[in-house]
């Protein structure tokens, strides 16, 4: 458990978030990224990507996308090889590939699957399609040996994140729990400064950190940014 396990980036293309949506002046080019999890028990995949969505969703974020059997490709995996499917949320940039994988059990939080089923949230084809085989997961779960699945709400309420034991250390695949890794890494300090006894005002952080900090994790990687978060230990560069 865990010296063999593996995590590869997958690049899936990107899409444009409207000036509206970036909190700026212009609008804001964003990667969408999933994760593949090399363990001994078998593949995982960590997100699948942007889906075919209609058309006023097309001309809103312009997406670009990159085949999820090509990118699978690229790192000598195939999608008959994937053994189970993460889905940090519902979302259409996050979920589009699963149509592919008929068969393929999802593990996805219980609430996420009601409030995709409810409609106007997502995609209805990408969540309920021939084949769609879900695990619904309530809370915490390791569902695999040194593999865990983290509730991280935020984002959505359902929204959950998965942590990797490695050889070197724990990776934790956060996917949008925050758009980006310094805002992560903002609100990780604020939480440090709250432990230490920093006097107030300071800025909220989220609860699950406190769960997250247990793993003690050496990366956090995301799903819209291919900035890395480390911790701010001494490290010799060079």
């Amino acid at each position: 458990m865990g010296i063999g396990t593996v995590v590869q980036r997958l690049d899936l293309g990107y899409f444009v978030r409207p000036a509206s949506e970036a909190g700026g002046p212009e609008p804001r080019v964003e990667p969408v990224l999933a994760y593949l999890v090399r363990h001994d028990a078998g593949l995982i995949l960590f997100d699948t990507g942007i889906g075919a969505a209609d058309p006023g969703t097309e001309a809103h974020y312009r997406p670009r996308r990159r085949g999820l059997e090509s990118a699978l490709g690229s790192v000598g995996a195939a999608l008959a090889d994937i053994s189970l499917v993460v889905n940090c949320h519902l979302h259409f940039d996050h979920c589009g590939g699963n149509p592919l994988l008929g068969g393929t059990p999802i593990l996805v939080q219980k609430a996420e699957l009601a409030t995709a089923r409810r409609g106007g949230y997502t995609i209805d084809a990408l969540v309920d399609f021939p084949g769609a085989t879900y695990e619904e997961i309530t809370g915490e779960a390791e569902i695999r040996p040194g593999v865990w699945i983290i509730p991280t709400p935020g984002h959505t309420d359902g929204h959950q994140s998965l942590v990797v034991r490695q050889s070197d250390g724990t990776v934790v695949l956060a996917g949008q729990a925050h758009d980006f890794a310094s805002h992560y890494g903002s609100e990780q300090l604020a939480r440090r400064a709250a432990l230490e006894g920093v006097e107030q005002p300071l800025p909220a952080y989220r609860p699950w950190l406190d769960r997250l900090a247990d793993f003690d994790p050496r990366r956090v990687l995301f799903a819209h940014d291919c900035s890395v978060w480390e911790p701010s230990r001494d490290v010799l560069y060079g």
